[in-house]
């Protein structure tokens, strides 16, 4: 007998509706938790560390690091900033029985299949145009040149680091709801017990 999957990667571009997708789940099935990452950017309002992120300053950051506590983790020049596997709220997740739901970047999600057996799924928008209506919508403050960024960001993304994923979902605007079930058959299929 085969042992259940445990851990499942659903990542895409920023704006590309992998929280959305995720929060879905686990709004649907109360075996999944999300993973929350550690990270040394600052918090946004109303977020809350062991909720949202796991706040740290840099030095804190290179102390769990060290302590081993930090499992894979990405720099991301432009924000200077650290995001990483927290193993303290991995292990307790996975120790409590619960199907473990991560939204990493590539690195994040090849160490979760190496070391985990994960599922990775990526999401995208149907064109860079109808993600750039997303990001629009979704923060009116952005730049010109912040959401020049971000599109080439999510264009790199979906040309080269898509079809490094197990499965491509097509989120297309209006159509979320069928984005989530083709993820259910996926997640069915590779041998997850979400009930």
């Amino acid at each position: 007998m085969t042992t259940p999957k445990k851990i499942i990667v659903i990542a895409g571009p920023t704006g590309s509706g992998e929280s959305t997708l995720t929060r879905m789940l686990l709004t649907r099935y109360p075996r999944m938790r999300r993973l929350v990452t550690a990270t040394t950017r600052p918090p946004r309002a109303k977020e809350q560390s062991g909720h949202d992120y796991y706040f740290f300053s840099k030095s804190q950051f290179q102390n769990e690091l060290e302590l081993g506590n930090i499992l894979e983790h990405t720099y991301v020049q432009n924000r200077d900033t650290y995001y990483g596997t927290y193993k303290i709220d991995l292990d307790a997740k996975l120790n409590a029985g619960y199907i473990v739901i991560v939204n990493p970047d590539l690195v994040g999600a090849q160490y979760y299949k190496k070391n985990y057996g994960a599922t990775t799924i990526f999401v995208i928008p149907s064109s860079l145009e109808e993600l750039q209506h997303r990001l629009e919508n979704r923060d009116g403050s952005l730049s010109a040149e912040e959401l020049a960024k971000r599109l080439a960001n999510a264009q790199h993304e979906i040309e080269q680091e898509g079809p490094l994923y197990d499965y491509r979902v097509l989120n297309k605007d209006g159509k979320m709801d069928q984005a989530l079930e083709e993820i259910i058959e996926i997640l069915k299929q590779a041998g997850y017990e979400l009930d």
